[in-house]
């Protein structure tokens, strides 16, 4: 008799785990209906599905939105979400990466403005896309610019500079 009990058990997926699956594909679904039409485009999902968020990004009532947002997520319960789940998983992925880099170039462009020469030295030694002569009148530049609180187009330049030359050979980290 208690065989059978642990068997059930083992079988059922408890009221708290769907209620966290649910919410997963809620969110999804809010991912879907807030996403880009180029980039909503290339998802995997079927006609069903894409012709209900798009009723739903067409609605502006709030309640109706909410309604609609509803029905979308029932209707990802229903499918194999995994595949368009992945999909933007991978998008997020994608985008965190990006993101990264252009803090990682930022932080870069904001230490050589501070006047490390240490920094410069380094980034000069490591990537030998980068002309010396340009970064050092751009840093100068830069630093002009903001002690007379002129608008940042040298600190732009730099950083045009510094994420083309990430672009050929990554930066070393700070």
């Amino acid at each position: 008799m208690n065989e059978s009990t642990t068997d059930n058990s083992a079988l059922e997926i408890s009221k708290s785990q769907r209620k966290r699956d649910a919410h997963e594909l809620l969110d999804l679904a809010k991912k879907l209906i807030s996403m880009p039409e180029s980039r909503l485009k290339r998802m995997p999902m079927d006609d069903d599905l894409r012709r209900e968020i798009d009723f739903a990004r067409s609605i502006r009532a709030h309640g109706a939105r909410k309604r609609q947002l509803m029905t979308v997520g029932k209707k990802l319960r229903r499918s194999d979400s995994e595949e368009l789940m992945d999909a933007v998983n991978d998008i997020d992925q994608k985008n965190r990466q990006e993101n990264a880099r252009f803090h990682h170039i930022k932080a870069w462009r904001d230490r050589l403005i501070e006047g490390n020469n240490e920094a410069l030295s380094k980034l000069i030694e490591l990537s030998p896309a980068i002309n010396a002569q340009t970064m050092r009148q751009l840093i100068r530049n830069a630093n002009k610019e903001a002690k007379l609180g002129k608008p940042p187009s040298a600190s732009r330049k730099l950083f045009k500079l510094l994420r083309e030359a990430h672009e050929q050979t990554p930066l070393p980290a700070l």
